[in-house]
């Protein structure tokens, strides 16, 4: 960071975002129109290659080198009881990820895709947000800039997911603090009265702490985020700096990408989602911002299982648009 304060340089780069190739676009629709699948036949399938053409400059479009990215990162304000799971589970769940036992490795295996997964210092929860910041600005821009360095390598093809105890809570937070509203509206109701009542109350208590801070929407993710929300922002950011397609898994990215879009609203044009669970405050928010999930699964999980299947529908229709392509040729 070479800038006076450390959101500088990202509110830069928010700034100056690269657009699409539509030459590329125009011509992968132009391809399907010239092997017999008009008006389009082939639906969202089409959608997705003329989407990768557009933001890989490719067409037809190729994924050689897809990546889930997963981030993990535990929470102050998981010690007020929002989460029927202890702290301790998140170090779990990448360790099984480590051990190739998770969900997502195996979705991993069955799309041949490279797999990541990043432990944001577990050992040393973030701040509790109805108490104080989850993080200052200086260690929330080096979280998002270590998102952005974690793709380094080359990869054509970022799919994003998340670990961490109670960070639907703190999404909840963030989804409230960027659209407006109080917990009841964000939170989603469980069958414990008790746990939703507590994480009511939290992201109540953190929307009244932070209150105007709220505003700019790198100031709330750093306040009522988390690591992981951190760091997958800097991700999807690094993303489309470099021109790569995105798949957004979970409510972490889900929220990540809220804090992006409400400072340009068109950081998220190179983003698709990949699924959402049945729950309505997530909907919500993917409603909010345009988005439309290419798997209605019900997949309730975390861990880029949900980007990970997701990943294996976007190299279909890329094979389906070189396919296609190669056979105009003949």
């Amino acid at each position: 960071m070479t800038s006076a304060l450390p959101f500088d340089d990202f509110r830069a780069l928010l700034a100056t975002l690269p657009d699409p190739d539509e030459a590329a676009a125009a011509r992968m629709r132009t391809l399907f129109a010239e092997a017999g699948a008009p008006n389009r036949s082939l639906g969202r399938v089409e959608d997705i290659a003329v989407w990768l053409a557009a933001w890989s400059r490719r067409a037809p479009p190729a994924i050689n080198r897809p990546l889930v990215a997963v981030f993990a990162g535990n929470h102050g304000v998981v010690r007020h009881g929002i989460s029927a799971q202890p702290m301790q589970a998140t170090a779990e769940a990448v360790e099984l990820c480590a051990a190739g036992g998770a969900a997502v490795n195996q979705a991993c295996i069955a799309s041949d895709l490279g797999l990541k997964v990043f432990d944001l210092a577990l050992h040393l929860p973030t701040g509790d947000i109805s108490q104080e910041a989850a993080l200052d600005e200086r260690g929330c821009a080096a979280t998002m800039a270590f998102g952005m360095e974690a793709l380094a390598g080359g990869t054509d093809l970022v799919c994003l997911g998340d670990l961490g105890v109670g960070n639907e809570t703190v999404a909840a937070a963030l989804f409230a603090a960027i659209f407006g509203g109080s917990g009841a509206d964000w939170v989603e109701p469980d069958s414990d009265a008790g746990l939703t009542a507590r994480r009511v109350r939290a992201v109540d208590a953190a929307l009244a702490l932070h209150g105007v801070h709220l505003k700019d929407p790198l100031e709330a993710l750093r306040r009522v985020g988390g690591r992981e929300f951190a760091a997958l922002a800097g991700a999807i950011l690094a993303a489309r700096m470099e021109k790569i397609p995105v798949l957004l898994g979970g409510h972490a990215a889900l929220a990540a990408a809220v804090v992006l879009h409400a400072a340009n609203p068109s950081a998220l044009d190179h983003c698709r989602l990949a699924g959402l669970p049945d729950r309505t405050g997530p909907a919500r928010a993917a409603a909010r911002l345009g988005l439309v999930p290419l798997l209605d699964l019900s997949i309730d999980h975390h861990g880029g299982v949900d980007a990970a299947l997701a990943a294996g529908l976007v190299k279909a229709a890329a094979l389906v648009g070189s396919g296609m392509a190669a056979a105009v040729k003949r």
